[in-house]
């Protein structure tokens, strides 16, 4: 009998739907209150996730999904800073 793994899956906060986590991006709050994009997944802090498309952050800050995943105001200049790390202006 073969044990198959699971696959470990999270929400997108942009499109509401459950993805594996390996098509995802990780927004994580580091506990100095750092944000920063965590591309391995391991960084220490709060994560959030979103799918890899300027569609779905852009509804994640509309929505103040950020606010809500990490229990606390997120300010813009964060957020256009993860926006221009996640999408540079050639994509």
């Amino acid at each position: 009998m073969t044990v198959r793994k699971k696959t470990p899956e999270r929400l997108c906060l942009g499109c509401q739907t459950v993805r594996p986590k390996k098509e995802m991006v990780r927004i994580v709050r580091s506990p100095e209150g750092v944000f920063s994009v965590d591309v391995t997944g391991k960084k220490p802090g709060r994560g959030a996730y979103v799918c890899h498309k300027p569609e779905c952050f852009d509804a994640a800050v509309k929505r103040r999904q950020f606010a809500k995943s990490f229990q606390g105001p997120v300010s813009t200049e964060v957020l256009k800073a993860l926006r221009e790390e996640l999408f540079p202006e050639g994509q």
